[in-house]
């Protein structure tokens, strides 16, 4: 990560789709203020959490997992200012951390998961799941790490993005990332980009659906996949109604 006195441009890689204008409203104190969290050996917590606001934001979080433990986040970033939610996690045995985000609007804003999670002992594991809907000139981005050591071995971890566009001038962006030195894992990672399934709304539309709810149903069924892991009914409706309120006219 860069030095907190230096503003990063987006020569630097994990800023190279970043609202750099954005960055320098909020200042160079912003990019110190990390939420440092551990978990102890076993301990498992979970945390959801809607941001984005008519202001620009940076969240910073670092999650230190001891052996056993499990961490959950799910965000979801939606509002008309640019935001940017950066995660560093570290593994020991047996962890697991699970990630669920999704960045959903239009207007000019950048809305952006950067995320490092370094496995750095043997057995634990790790998915992340980011669905990204966007229109007008939006922009969802995805910059995600993944690095296993030398000793991390049976390490499982999961990267899946994919983005839905659902005008012309609204962008997505993907930059999956592996680093791996053991040799006995599983790692994968996916990106897709493209638009709504013509043939699904067709279909829909010939069994009665009005057009703008047959739109509006396959978005919450794409969002929904980022969001399928929450445990509690009631963290996952709001976080689920909070993404779908966001669409207002746009479907």
């Amino acid at each position: 990560m860069p030095d907190a006195a230096v503003l990063p441009s987006r020569r630097d890689e994990a800023w190279r789709y970043a609202d750099i204008g954005a960055l320098e409203r909020l200042g160079v104190d912003a990019l110190g203020q990390w939420k440092d969290i551990t978990l102890a050996a076993g301990e498992a917590r979970a945390h959801c959490m809607v941001v984005g606001s008519d202001s620009p934001e940076l969240h910073r979080v670092r999650l230190t997992l001891g052996e056993g433990a499990r961490a959950e986040m799910f965000t979801v970033i939606a509002g008309n200012e640019s935001c940017r939610v950066e995660v560093e996690v570290m593994l020991a045995k047996g962890a697991h951390f699970e990630f669920g985000g999704v960045t959903i609007g239009g207007g000019e804003a950048t809305r952006e998961f950067v995320t490092q999670v370094v496995h750095a002992e043997p057995e634990a594991t790790s998915s992340q799941t980011i669905r990204s809907v966007h229109w007008g000139h939006g922009t969802g981005n995805f910059l995600g790490e993944i690095k296993v050591a030398r000793d991390a071995q049976k390490t499982d971890a999961a990267q899946d993005f994919k983005g839905l566009l659902l005008e012309k001038g609204a962008s997505a962006n993907a930059v999956p990332q592996l680093e791996i030195f053991a040799d006995d894992v599983k790692c994968a990672h996916g990106a897709t980009v493209g638009h709504l399934d013509e043939a699904a709304r067709f279909y829909m539309a010939a069994r009665g659906l009005p057009p703008q709810v047959a739109k509006r149903l396959l978005v919450q069924a794409f969002i929904a996949d980022a969001l399928v892991a929450i445990g509690d009914d009631g963290e996952q409706e709001r976080l689920l109604d909070a993404a779908l309120d966001a669409l207002g006219d746009a479907v």
